[in-house]
């Protein structure tokens, strides 16, 4: 069993963040989705971030890391878009972090530090033709992370959603969620392994 903290995306913790969740559940992990919103959740991104604006990208990553420190050590860490800036921020710089996965976004390592850590594997996942992802440079700073450190992985799905693994939202795709699945299981399989 891993234990994995996993962050929402920008319209909050939404059904779809909890039943992604749940899908990692059922595999034996230990998933805690902490609420970076207090409850609430937005009908948009623009809102979502409009809200994100109002709390400010510290006060989210220090609830990202309250939340991590109410569950303790070992830890994975994810996060969906803007869940990612708390997940690789822990992942980058908490002792003892077991693995990150980044969902729709990744942030220059040098956001955090000067290199990925070598003993923190990494998958990074993504549309390829997001333009959230593509246009804004996440990818970019995925690649950087793959050419340096070893642990690391890109994988990219035909399509040009930003959420596209929520099954609670529009931009769902079914397909590429259970692919993404399927990689993820793998993933914390061989950490817990």
């Amino acid at each position: 069993m891993t234990q994995l903290v996993l962050f929402h995306h920008a319209q909050g913790l939404t059904p779809g963040i909890t039943a992604f969740a749940d899908r990692l559940r059922a595999d034996g992990h230990d998933v805690h989705t902490p609420d970076l919103f207090d409850g609430r959740t937005f009908d948009s991104i623009e809102a979502g971030m409009a809200y994100v604006g109002e709390l400010g990208f510290g006060e989210v990553m220090e609830r990202g890391t309250r939340a991590a420190d109410a569950v303790g050590d070992n830890l994975v860490f994810a996060g969906f878009s803007l869940g990612v800036v708390p997940a690789q921020m822990l992942a980058q710089t908490r002792p003892g972090a077991l693995g990150a996965v980044l969902c729709y976004s990744c942030v220059p390592v040098s956001e955090f530090g000067g290199a990925w850590p070598v003993d923190v594997p990494v998958q990074i996942h993504g549309m390829d033709a997001d333009p959230y992802f593509v246009d804004e440079g996440d990818i970019d700073a995925a690649r950087a992370i793959v050419a340096s450190a070893p642990s690391a992985e890109l994988f990219l799905y035909p399509g040009d959603q930003h959420y596209f693994a929520d099954n609670s939202l529009p931009s769902y795709d079914a397909d590429a969620t259970e692919l993404l699945l399927r990689r993820v299981i793998d993933f914390l399989g061989r950490i817990r392994g």
